[in-house]
């Protein structure tokens, strides 16, 4: 447990095989505690989609787990690379979706006050540094205008040197390290894909709620959704001084990704304002040919036009789409050669799209 977060960029791919199903045994992790009644998930017929087109997108893209629910149906659900039903798999950024969605838990709560906050009415600390001016909101999509630059190919990218740096005893490393930032663009004009800014959130929760993250996610979602198996999700220490990382690390068997994506699609009823979900899932901001709303991707058709649905992403494959009008939950898990690509993500939509087509066809026949 010697390692820090960031490492698992300069693993080998057989090394990130067996690692991204057993992160608690590389990094201190904290439980996040399931409830006592598991949701079932009943088993539907198989999804047929083209002969050998589930293969071939396993294998291709080195994926190691692939799960598709529809109408709170198994359809689809099968693993790889040493991966089962009762491996705990990292979300990478999948995490994100989460954190911004404890904010949204945390403001039904009145534990946060409004979204248009500034951030440092929660972390003081941040005072005169380049996030002076900047809101909850603008955190969440990722809008500050704050300088950052995110790679997973070179040691020298903030995403990396966040987790490197040796804060002074009584310092937030977090808060230590982006405070130190400089002011890009005015707060609200561009939107720059921001790792820390995920973290940040994750410290301001605690701050607001005086729980942890893990303590956060099960008293809000994990508790109340059915799960079948803690979750775990890594953090600075393991005892409780240590503090999770809002950007990334949470990790959960595949049915449970499942699970979660399933209270999403039913609105997070009783930890979210009703019309939560729909504001988080919206395009708050374009993002570059992609758009971007709090911690969510939504999704266009093939034409090009929003389409309802949204996605949890994270590198190297992983990728939770839910699509409100098919009620389809889409999951997969893996580890593809490289944390990102153009290839990757084209092929992953393409698999994507033939499961929306298969349901459609049986949607027609019926």
């Amino acid at each position: 447990m010697g390692q820090k977060l960031a490492a698992d960029l300069t693993w080998m791919q057989a090394e990130r095989d067996h690692r991204f199903g057993h992160m608690n045994e590389v990094f201190p992790v904290h439980i996040v505690h399931r409830g006592t009644a598991v949701r079932s998930l009943l088993r539907g017929a198989e999804l047929k989609l083209p002969a050998g087109a589930l293969d071939r997108y396993m294998v291709g893209e080195h994926v190691a787990g692939v799960l598709v629910i529809e109408d709170g149906r198994i359809r689809l659900e099968r693993y790889a690379l040493g991966a089962d039903a009762a491996t705990r798999w990292t979300g990478f950024s999948m995490t994100k979706s989460v954190t911004d969605t404890l904010v949204g838990a945390a403001l039904h709560a009145g534990k946060i006050h409004s979204l248009s906050d500034p951030v440092t009415r929660y972390l003081p600390e941040l005072r005169g540094s380049a996030y002076d001016g900047v809101t909850v909101r603008q955190v969440m999509t990722m809008t500050t205008g704050v300088r950052w630059h995110e790679d997973y190919t070179t040691a020298d990218a903030d995403n990396v040197r966040l987790y490197q740096q040796q804060p002074q005893p009584g310092e937030n490393s977090t808060v230590a390290y982006m405070r130190t930032l400089q002011r890009a663009a005015m707060p609200g004009s561009v939107w720059n894909y921001n790792t820390g800014e995920t973290d940040l959130l994750g410290v301001l929760l605690r701050r607001a709620t005086g729980e942890s993250l893990a303590e956060q996610l099960s008293s809000a979602i994990w508790q109340h959704a059915g799960m079948e198996q803690d979750a775990t999700w890594i953090a600075t220490a393991k005892d409780a001084e240590g503090e999770e990382f809002g950007g990334s690390g949470l990790s959960a068997s595949l049915r449970d990704w499942g699970r979660l994506g399933l209270w999403f699609l039913d609105g997070g009823k009783g930890a979210l304002d009703p019309d939560w979900m729909t504001e988080a899932t919206r395009a708050q901001v374009e993002a570059g040919k992609a758009a971007y709303g709090y911690g969510w991707w939504p999704q266009k058709n093939a034409a090009g036009a929003y389409d309802g649905s949204f996605a949890a992403l994270g590198i190297f494959g992983q990728s939770m789409l839910i699509d409100p009008r098919r009620k389809l939950v889409i999951v997969t898990v893996g580890d593809w050669a490289q944390a990102t690509g153009a290839d990757h993500s084209a092929a992953r939509v393409a698999f994507w799209r033939g499961v929306e087509a298969a349901v459609d066809g049986e949607l027609a026949r019926r």
